[in-house]
């Protein structure tokens, strides 16, 4: 990726270096050459040696806060254990776009970090050839310390601190790496910066802010999404006991940050909550009243009888290749809204005070809550701190920032610091879902059984020809470029449900339908579900993929997903899968999403309707290096996990307009038997690497229902698994 880099040297202080870290996208002409801004590290060297890395991106749970600060560590070449983190404020400004989402922490890092720690190096075996007043070429680093190997003479980094921070930066472009086999850093497994305090339970996240001062905040809004607040029996209300004050939020629509509903504040968050159970408002529910799960299904059944309304991708003639084919499979899948789920739910603290807020929050994405706060609160982005605090989990949900607003307009409402802390029924209610979706399949096999005709019409939801959030379908989706004549076109239903980005979007749901549909063509082609996928993947070809919201983003190399397909076969055991048991079945699913390449294999065991998971295996191409291998294999095992827990029994069904579960008896998470074990290849190539977060997601779903294929004979299209259909 194309970026302008620069470093800039100066005195911290107490004394030692800091190293500020300026990272910009190149610029098209000198106009813009100045706008370059600092990014996202400072490195401070003390004159103890202890090195302090700020962490710029928010921490979720997907150790990016001791991911990012190896990078540093390497390539300055200090012990780990020398290394102390810190986490930024949220400040474009200094640290450029900070965001945690898309699996992008790695590939956007990977080499501007290491050139920070790169010229941090240089510059400490500058000040000690300065003092010794020898060549810097006779001097080289390691362990936090600088050898004049010819005199024997050595100095520790914060004896040079100070010296280096008078010497001017290197160019970040001329800087020498590190040999990739000198690591000692990169690619040995550091647990997360933060886990003693997670698994402690001392005070980390967002739910555990406290200011002085503050009262706490619930807030009502009305179960039919975008309705509004018309009146409520606020003096009843404020008169309970611990109640400081209630009243109304006008609110907007929705999809605008700040909807409409009832605040309640009391000095403790149970007190308010109590209180709320009294609260009567009377609402205006609005059109989206009329909407429901029923009603969605109803009309993409309609609509896919009727044609397409947006083409996604065409090529070849379709019609003619079915018509030529010796044989067609059709199928109809689908799949439900789901809510993200983190234990953690929403909440944020603020203080609104002269004209100014502070926030803490736990966000995902803090500078869009901050303009959405400073459009609703009429304030400028330079009135608004915002800490960005550790998350309980975001998987996308914190992506958006609502509770951000709410809490910034109700303190100001109220004129003093508050704590809004979401219920877990506010949190489940009131989500960003994952969106539904339908889609009708239909394909042709020619009599060797190679698929000549591939044709997918979605029903999803959307306006004006333009797809809601997360509801889309990408002209590059598999097998788009690998099937001569394939057609993908789209009907759009209107939706007022507010549908979001959630782990692996897209992905999460097309991984599903596509991968499984391929299922059913592998075995009406007679053929060997891998040797199927193998033959459609054909011999290496690399396309190119448009850019995406971060910019470039590498080309396909069908080649990749060959070999991590192979790999996930032979180390799961694949071609003796003919040996189980009765009731027992493997299937297989690969994916490509977020950079990476992933396949995957699951064995399963159904007894008397019983599902029982043996297991899942995973081969993943995500590049030439591991940064930080105990946490990758974290992030897939979890990735994968998740999967199955939203394919087992994860559903938001929705009637009258509103939410119908509320906690997590009626939207079960994974519990601990059912989890399978979970083994994890990855396979080392020769490319950048890229992020791990969410790509092992998508293949797991297909794999776990083409298992139950095999097990049982019984072809699973619609999520979540239901039960029933397994007897």
């Amino acid at each position: 990726m194309k970026r302008r880099t620069f470093l800039q040297a100066g005195a911290a202080v107490g004394g030692g270096l800091l190293l500020d870290f300026y990272w910009a996208a190149a610029p098209a002409d000198a106009a813009t050459e100045s706008k370059a801004v600092v990014l996202n590290a400072y490195v401070r060297l003390s004159p103890d040696g202890l090195v302090t890395i700020v962490s710029p991106n928010p921490e979720v749970g997907q150790g990016i806060k001791t991911m990012l600060p190896m990078l540093i560590a390497e390539e300055l070449d200090v012990d780990w254990k020398d290394v102390r983190i810190e986490q930024a404020l949220s400040d474009p400004a200094v640290y450029g776009r900070q965001f945690a989402g898309g699996s992008v922490a790695t590939p956007l890092h990977w080499d501007p970090l290491r050139r920070v720690g790169a010229a941090g190096r240089q510059m400490l075996i500058a000040a000690a050839a300065q003092t010794w007043d020898v060549a810097p070429s006779d001097c080289d680093a390691s362990s936090g310390v600088v050898h004049h190997r010819p005199s024997a003479r050595h100095l520790t980094y914060g004896a040079l601190a100070a010296r280096a921070a008078t010497l001017p930066a290197p160019d970040l472009k001329t800087v020498v790496l590190k040999n990739p086999k000198d690591f000692k850093i990169i690619g040995t497994s550091k647990r997360g910066i933060d886990s003693p305090l997670v698994v402690t339970g001392k005070p980390l996240f967002g739910i555990d802010i406290t200011v002085p001062g503050m009262l706490y905040a619930v807030f009502e809004k009305c179960p039919v999404f975008g309705g509004k607040a018309l009146s409520a029996n606020l003096d009843a209300v404020k008169a309970l006991p611990g109640v400081r004050d209630a009243f109304i939020v006008a609110g907007g629509t929705v999809f605008d940050g700040l909807t409409s509903g009832v605040a309640i504040l009391g000095t403790t968050w149970w007190a308010a909550q109590k209180a709320r159970q009294s609260l009567e408002v009377v609402w205006d529910e609005g059109p989206t009243a009329w909407q429901s799960t029923t009603g969605f299904a109803r009309r993409a059944l309609e609509l896919s009888q009727r044609p397409p309304t947006l083409k996604v991708r065409s090529e070849g003639d379709v019609d003619a290749a079915l018509t030529a084919s010796a044989k067609v499979v059709e199928a109809a899948y689908s799949y439900p809204f789901i809510a993200h789920a983190p234990l953690e739910p929403q909440n944020c603290t603020a203080h609104f005070k002269d004209g100014k807020v502070e926030i803490w929050a736990p966000t995902q994405n803090p500078d869009p809550g901050r303009k959405i706060v400073a459009k609703t609160l009429g304030l400028t982005d330079a009135d608004i701190t915002i800490h960005m605090i550790r998350c309980g989990g975001g998987f996308g949900r914190r992506l958006m920032n609502d509770y951000m607003v709410e809490a910034a307009w109700i303190s100001k409402q109220a004129g003093v610091p508050v704590k809004l802390l979401w219920s877990r029924e506010d949190d489940m209610r009131h989500d960003f879902y994952r969106p539904a979706g339908f889609h009708f399949f239909k394909a042709g096999l020619d009599a060797a059984g190679k698929v000549q005709a591939f044709r997918d019409h979605f029903v999803s939801f959307g306006a004006d020809g333009k797809f809601a959030n997360a509801a889309v379908l990408t002209p590059s989706e598999f097998p788009a470029r690998f099937v001569a004549n394939l057609d993908f076109a789209a009907s759009l239903m209107p939706c007022g449900v507010p549908t979001g980005p959630l782990r692996a979007p897209n992905s999460n749901a097309l991984g599903f339908v596509f991968q499984s549909f391929i299922d059913e063509l592998s075995v009406a082609a007679g053929r060997d579900p891998v040797q199927f996928r193998l033959d459609l993947l054909g011999e290496r070809r690399v396309y190119e993929n448009p850019a995406g919201p971060n910019g470039p983003t590498p080309p396909f190399d069908s080649g990749r997903m060959r070999d991590v397909l192979a790999l996930v076969a032979e180390k799961s055991g694949w071609e003796k899968r003919a040996s189980l048991p009765a009731g027992s079945g493997m299937g297989v699913a690969f994916y490509y999403s977020h950079f990476g390449y992933f396949a995957e294999v699951a064995q399963v065991t159904v007894s008397a309707g019983n599902l029982k998971i043996d297991k899942v295996w995973v081969a993943g191409d995500i590049g030439s290096q591991i940064i930080n291998p105990t946490g990758a294999e974290n992030q897939v095992q979890g990735a994968a996990l998740d999967g199955i827990g939203e394919a087992l029994g994860q559903v938001i069904t929705i009637e009258g307009g509103r939410t119908v579960q509320g906690n997590f008896n009626d939207f079960p998470l994974l519990r601990i038997h059912q989890a399978p074990p979970v083994e994890v290849h990855f396979l080392v190539s020769d490319h950048p690497p890229t992020g791990v977060g969410e790509p092992a997601l998508p293949p797991v779903v297909p794999a776990l229902c083409n298992a139950i294929f095999a097990a049982t004979g019984k072809r699973i299209r619609s999520l979540p698994i239901d039960p029933k259909a397994l007897a």
